[in-house]
């Protein structure tokens, strides 16, 4: 099993992709406040770099927190909400329990040392507020850094104010003046190659950084131009522009107007097919996918055809910026995006680009419903999911739009297996409750929702409220004549009574979804009812009926299907079956293959299952301190899952005590609950490593491979001078470069390579 598999870690903190330029007295300031408060907000205008400081000083102080950094992005997120539910998420927290979100967030930071980084809170300034006042007061280790540009105006809120960089009065500056002049150099060069900072044009970059008033994204849109006009050129056109905003006086204008003003000229100098790309971009929340702009952007004087071309344009002017070197996803900064947001409300399209919005991600939710048990079904989630925000906002705008109530309903519906995978239960709950308000009466839209909700609701550890939606809904569904709703109804009806441990109800429930489903040919369903029969059998104490059940579920999906989800619990369940059957050797694989599963999910109430299982199997074969740690682990993660076990039987009680007790005994207490503690603590990929390697140790994660192939020949030659010893101006003058070309080589040789000073370069290398 190889790690790639794994989607990136929730909240974790991206990686450089552009040297970091100046800063150091606010980055110090930023860094002490970080080990020493616990409330700081980086406070600034649009522009300035709240975002990138705050990361740098952040990744620069993980090491003081025992459990880290996590990054809460909310520049996607519209309805406040949400806010909760976001954090949990970035957090990796599932939402496996009945509770309110806030709650479940509040008992998962209560021992949790931890900086939480809210990033780009203003237009959830009151919200964020609140939520960080709660978290100061119910929580005693957990550090908030915000964003934002203006205070959070909370108890005990330690403000940063970051201005915009420094440009020094002559040329007499130097370090720590001439920041702006250096951010304008580096970005230059990746503009011009070879472009450097000389005598002769030294005075009149000053002049243009003054003008931009160090405003960082000001000047990085300023150095888009050189493109296509030399320095004298871009620097008459630019003041000619603000000469005429100030009536011919040389008086400065305010800043948030100089960033304006940029970005007016910035759009004007587009051609019009990339100024309404521009507009129309804007209706993305986060990152989106070349299709993605295909389908919603094209119309009129767009057309399809054009969308790469124009795209590409606003590329290259540096309004647009690729978010993955591997796939065509793409960004655009938050100022550009409200920017391109009032050009599309002054258009008078919006209405039409929020429609196709809409259109797009509801059929790709109808697809990954249709599709579900696909071999491609991994690959889709994962889309699905780094696309998560603007499903939001496309619920949003549905929920907002005259005559898209059955556009939102289809989206909540459809995604049930989304909402499955993902574990994002508080969220599909809100949004199936939000369209069941649109729909009171008989109608199919109800009675799906009603279905998608009790489901939902049973697997978060609810199985009582989802009993009772399932009372109504089953009737409903018998008065429309809906044989498919019905037979899906009985099939998550089947599921809550299993959950309730109400075995003997749900046996009869399971016959009639078989009953229909065998009717209409419900090839899904009859998947499904299969895996939770196979469960079913496991809590009753039936391992030869459970296994039997399992193995015609994996001949339904198919010897060679690549399904994940369902797939994944089958293992599981067929591992139990034949470890409570006394086959120690037949039940490893099994649980292997389910963990290795489930870890490609991020499924954590699933993966908890399999080590316990694996636990269990450790303990039969007196591996007692693997008993311990693998224990250790999947009690970290059922605590993130709310801190019961869905199926928490007495057959699963006793399987889990016996491994306890046994291990406890060998090891004697202080041994067992060292090892039980490190497990909790370890990462997961080393829990799953050693389990896979069938590790009777905890081992480090293997280091990684090194990179050197992310380095241009230059910058290979630049490091090993750096691991030489030599200073920046030692390795220009060796190589008979500029002092500035060598310091920012340097900066892109840590960027490139993830590391945050000259000294880890040497050990990176050795």
């Amino acid at each position: 099993m190889t790690f790639s598999m794994i989607r990136r870690r929730p909240g974790g903190l991206p990686v450089e992709v552009t040297g970091f330029v100046g800063r150091k007295a606010e980055l110090e300031k930023l860094s002490e406040l970080i080990v020493r408060a616990r409330m700081i907000t980086v406070v600034g205008p649009g522009g300035v770099g709240k975002t990138r400081i705050a990361l740098r000083a952040a990744a620069g102080q993980k090491d003081a927190f025992d459990h880290g950094v996590c990054l809460v992005e909310l520049s996607g997120l519209r309805d406040p909400e949400l806010l909760p539910h976001t954090v949990a998420a970035a957090l990796g927290l599932p939402e496996q329990t009945g509770e309110s979100q806030l709650d479940a967030l509040l008992d998962h930071l209560q021992q949790r040392h931890l900086l939480i980084i809210l990033d780009t809170c203003e237009h959830l300034v009151d919200h964020c507020a609140m939520l960080a006042d709660i978290l100061m007061r119910e929580t005693s280790r957990v550090t908030v850094l915000a964003t934002s540009r203006q205070p959070l105006d909370v108890p005990g809120e330690h403000t940063c104010p970051l201005p915009p960089l420094p440009v020094p009065d002559s040329d007499q500056g130097r370090a720590g003046t001439d920041d702006a002049v250096e951010l304008f150099a580096q970005r230059a060069a990746t503009v011009v190659p070879g472009f450097e900072i000389t005598d002769d044009n030294r005075e009149r970059v000053i002049a243009l950084c003054r003008r931009l008033d160090g405003i960082p994204l000001a000047i990085e849109l300023a150095t888009v131009r050189l493109r296509a006009v030399p320095l004298d050129q871009l620097i008459n056109r630019l003041e000619d522009r603000f000469r005429l905003l100030t009536g011919g006086r040389r008086t400065a204008l305010p800043r948030h107007q100089t960033l304006r003003t940029t970005i007016d000229w910035s759009y004007e100098l587009c051609t019009p097919r990339e100024r309404m790309l521009w507009a129309r971009l804007s209706i993305f929340a986060g990152p989106f996918e070349l299709s993605a702009v295909e389908e919603v952007c094209s119309g009129g004087e767009l057309g399809r055809h054009e969308i790469m071309e124009t795209l590409i344009g606003l590329v290259d002017k540096s309004i647009v910026v690729r978010a993955d070197d591997d796939d065509a996803v793409y960004r655009a900064l938050d100022t550009i995006r409200e920017y391109g947001a009032e050009k599309l409300a002054q258009s008078g399209e919006e209405s039409g680009v929020r429609a196709r919005h809409i259109a797009r991600y509801a059929t790709l939710a109808r697809h990954f419903s249709d599709h579900f048990v696909d071999d491609d079904q991994l690959a889709r989630f994962h889309s699905l999911h780094r696309e998560h925000d603007n499903l939001r906002s496309a619920f949003e705008y549905a929920l907002s739009e005259p005559g898209q109530d059955e556009a939102a309903a289809e989206l909540a519906i459809s995604l049930w297996g989304y909402w499955q995978i993902s574990g994002l239960y508080t969220e599909a709950r809100y949004w199936l409750a939000r369209v069941l308000e649109r729909f009171p009466g008989d109608c199919p839209q109800r009675g799906w929702a009603l279905g998608v909700r009790a489901y939902i609701t049973a697997f978060q550890g609810d199985p009582r409220s989802a009993v009772q939606d399932l009372a109504e809904a089953v009737p409903l569904a018998e008065r429309l004549g809906d044989r498919l709703l019905l037979g899906r109804l009985h099939l998550y009806r089947h599921l809550a009574l299993v959950f309730s441990g109400r075995l003997d109800e749900a046996t009869a429930a399971g016959a009639r979804a078989r009953e229909i489903m065998q009717e209409i040919g419900d090839h899904l369903g009859l998947v499904c009812i299969d895996a939770q029969e196979g469960h079913l059998h496991h809590l009753a104490g039936d391992s030869a009926r459970s296994l039997e059940s399992c193995q015609r579920g994996m001949r339904r999906l198919g010897e060679h299907s690549r399904e994940q989800w369902v797939r994944g619990y089958l293992h599981y369940l067929i591992g139990i079956a034949r470890f409570r059957d006394g086959d120690l050797d037949g039940c490893v694989e099994p649980l292997l293959e389910g963990m290795r599963i489930k870890i490609s999910l991020g499924d954590n109430t699933g993966l908890a299952y399999c080590l316990e299982g694996l636990a269990w199997h450790a303990a039969e074969t007196g591996r007692m301190e693997r008993v311990a740690w693998l224990l250790g682990a999947a009690e970290r993660l059922w605590q993130w899952g709310g801190g019961n076990r869905l199926s928490g039987t007495a057959i699963m009680e006793s399987h889990h005590q016996r491994a306890e007790r046994l291990a406890h005994a060998k090891l004697g207490g202080v041994r067992y609950a060292e090892r039980h503690a490190q497990g909790f603590r370890a990462a997961i990929e080393q829990v799953v490593l050693a389990a896979e390697n069938g590790s009777e140790h905890l081992a480090p994660l293997p280091r990684a491979p090194r990179r050197l192939e992310v380095l241009t020949p230059r910058e290979r030659e630049v490091a090993s001078l750096v691991v030489q010893g030599l200073s920046n101006r030692e390795i220009a003058q060796r190589l008979v470069i500029s002092k500035r070309t060598a310091d920012a080589h340097v900066e892109h040789i840590l960027t490139k390579l993830g590391l945050s000073s000259r000294t880890e370069v040497a050990a990176f290398l050795d």
